[in-house]
């Protein structure tokens, strides 16, 4: 398990970043000592491990919308910003039962 810590600078309240074993603030220059603090090179990283939820919409919500496959009244939604920000969202919907994905744009 890894442990992040994350630091803020006294002057400005900004967060500081870490370089060569000083903690350093981008917005003032305030530096320090990064005392106690170990620090990771980005070719020392390893892989990180991620769970897979096995389950097709887990923790999606459900709506009754008509499923152009296979009939079914019952789909997972949920909302993206694909255009640009002045423009509404679009919705996606995936069946429930045979899990085709269709859009509906507003």
């Amino acid at each position: 398990m890894m442990l992040l810590m994350i630091k803020f600078c006294p002057k400005c309240k900004s967060i500081m970043i870490p370089r060569k074993g000083i903690l350093r603030c981008r917005k003032c220059g305030y530096e320090e000592e990064g005392e106690g603090i170990s620090f990771i090179s980005k070719k020392d990283m390893k892989e990180k491990e991620i769970a897979v939820v096995e389950e097709e919409g887990a923790g999606l919500p459900t709506t009754k919308a008509y499923c152009p496959e296979c009939g079914n009244d019952v789909a997972y939604w949920w909302m993206r910003q694909l255009r640009a920000a002045d423009e509404s969202e679009v919705r996606f919907f995936r069946c429930t039962k045979c899990g085709y994905t269709w859009r509906e744009y507003d």
